[in-house]
């Protein structure tokens, strides 16, 4: 197939239409159990569906509106840091970490909004689709592009981070094990995205779309499986259940 079918707007677009499914399934999560993980992972694909949209919109138009750009850099940038302060509050008894993080995550959002919105855009580079990255903000070290490094290390180390030492609790408990898995497909959608985002920055975009429609629902597998302990504990109590009504041995 063409390069021009992999960089279409339509897979944004569907990415960005599925994801609203996917808060929903987290939002649905967080009503039942009010645990702040499940909200954090939430508003992460919330700004992650709400960017791919208009990455859609911007293929669509042939152009990016300036106000439409500056939501979805910040978006785009933002969403994987409450992805990892979603993984903090899951692995950690106590929410002050995750409390702490959140804080840094708002300070970083509202620096690099307000930067955003006060930098004039360099408009030769506001392209069509993904590929205009950051560059309409000027030099990556510069502010307030720098920005958005805090948010994507500290989120991404947290995510990648908090998923291996939840592989490493759980892999002894067999009852658990699910869990295992959960957080490995969390670590194969962090490194999708990873991946895809380090091409687009060097400027090899064919395939980018796909790639986040892919990460997004690995992910969401993930996030789902690993946010409940209701599984495992119902294992637990079967398995005590069994061996007490077990004969004692002569």
């Amino acid at each position: 197939m063409s390069d021009a079918f992999w960089s279409s707007g339509w897979w944004p677009l569907a990415t960005g239409l599925v994801g609203f499914v996917y808060v929903g399934l987290l939002l649905a999560q967080w009503f039942r159990r009010r645990k702040p993980h499940q909200l954090a992972w939430a508003t992460g694909f919330l700004f992650y569906a709400i960017a791919a949209v208009m990455e859609a919109y911007s293929e669509f138009v042939g152009d990016w509106n300036q106000t439409v750009y500056r939501f979805y850099i910040v978006m785009a940038a933002s969403m994987v840091g409450f992805l990892g302060l979603g993984t903090l509050y899951l692995i950690t008894r106590k929410r002050t970490l995750g409390h702490i993080y959140l804080g840094f995550v708002l300070v970083c959002l509202g620096v690099f909004l307000y930067g955003v919105f006060t930098t004039e855009l360099i408009t030769e580079n506001l392209v069509a689709g993904i590929t205009v990255g950051g560059t309409a903000l000027g030099p990556g070290g510069q502010f307030p592009r720098v920005m958005s490094l805090p948010l994507n290390i500290t989120g991404t180390l947290l995510l990648i981070g908090g998923s291996a030492w939840s592989i490493i609790k759980f892999w002894p408990k067999k009852e658990y094990r699910y869990r295992v898995w959960a957080n490995v497909l969390i670590i194969v959608g962090t490194l999708i995205i990873a991946g895809a985002g380090s091409m687009a920055r060097a400027g090899k975009t064919v395939g980018l779309y796909p790639a986040e429609m892919v990460a997004s629902a690995v992910l969401l597998a993930g996030f789902l499986l690993a946010g409940t302990l209701e599984k495992g504990a119902a294992a637990v109590k079967q398995r005590l259940a069994a061996e007490r009504a077990e004969p004692p041995a002569e």
